[in-house]
């Protein structure tokens, strides 16, 4: 019998990454384990924070070769992905890889570390693997043009909790929700200029909370929310932005989507693979203008458009058959 194992430097934390793994991990059929940081001592670092960095990687890969898994998927390039990578090489062991997070340009746009010297890394780390998993059709073809092999598409999902049931009410002044990490790279302050035109709510932390609250005073900042209390502020919001230019997917537009939300956005990487463009929302290069064109959209509509597209049971379906197949 198969015995799977998913080997992440990203778990604890509230991100697309740790939402994907604790899913897959609910859905499989298969018996499936995990390894991550938190199993170990961790550090951090400034640019970073939140990130757990897993300071013993020895013991990583001493624990991977007592649960002796029979395929392990490799979800992050860190510590634990490296020490999981070395031991598929030496014990002959089958694995995918998961690409998630334009890594190239986070590290330049946080450390100004050339995207070449990353990008040759990430190809020597997952070029071997049966086949490399990115969420989006835009992030496979990038990939591709780098010279990635074997790259495939591998879709995500919406929890039935995260879909509120309460009624849509437009408002007077229209509410701009932002659901995500609090960061540089989001590029959240393209949205928070617009304070003075929307009343705009931001979910999630990070390293720049503080300064965008001390600068935007008009800006609603929630922290963290989920579950049921996360879809009603979905619901209660008239569009969704998503501002960023550095994300592969974005889940929390898809979860935006299922609630009836409009998805104003770049036309980049992510939003072009979830957003019809005058159905579902508006993608261009400007924010203000696309948030205006999508309060036109009846949002009774937009979920009927998704039409069954996205299920965390596909995304488990489609790692099985890349990872268990001979």
């Amino acid at each position: 019998m198969p015995k799977i194992l998913i080997a992440t430097d990203s778990f604890d934390q509230v991100n697309g990454v740790s939402t994907t793994y604790r899913n897959v991990l609910k859905f499989s059929h298969v018996e499936t384990l995990i390894i991550h940081p938190g199993m170990f001592k961790w550090t951090t670092f400034r640019i970073y924070p939140e990130v757990q960095i897993c300071t013993e990687p020895f013991k990583a890969y001493q624990k991977i070769k007592l649960i002796q898994p029979t395929h392990i998927h490799i979800g992050t390039e860190g510590p634990i992905g490296l020490a999981a990578r070395i031991y598929c090489k030496i014990h002959n062991i089958p694995y995918t890889t998961g690409y998630h997070t334009k890594f190239a340009e986070y590290l330049w746009k946080l450390a100004r570390i050339p995207c070449v010297l990353t990008y040759g890394y990430l190809k020597i780390f997952h070029n071997d693997s049966k086949a490399i998993l990115t969420p989006s059709r835009s992030s496979k073809m990038e990939l591709e043009q780098r010279g990635f092999n074997h790259v495939h598409v591998w879709t995500r999902g919406v929890s039935s909790e995260l879909i509120s049931q309460k009624k849509i009410v437009k408002h007077k002044n229209p509410r701009v929700l932002y659901v995500g990490r609090v960061s540089r790279e989001k590029n959240l302050e393209v949205l928070c200029e617009l304070q003075d035109k929307f009343d705009i709510t931001i979910v999630g932390e990070g390293p720049r909370l503080k300064v965008y609250k001390k600068k935007y005073a008009k800006v609603n900042f929630l922290g963290y929310c989920f579950g049921r209390e996360l879809a009603d502020t979905y619901k209660t919001h008239d569009v969704f932005c998503f501002p960023s230019k550095t994300d592969t997917f974005g889940i929390v537009m898809i979860e935006a989507l299922m609630n009836d939300l409009p998805v104003a956005a770049f036309k980049v990487t992510g939003p072009v693979d979830i957003v019809e463009q005058g159905k579902t929302g508006y993608l261009g290069n400007d924010l203000e203008l696309n948030i205006r064109k999508c309060l036109k959209l009846d949002r009774k509509k937009i979920s009927h458009y998704l039409k069954n597209r996205w299920s965390w049971k596909t995304c488990v379906d489609i790692l099985h058959g890349h990872l268990l197949r001979s």
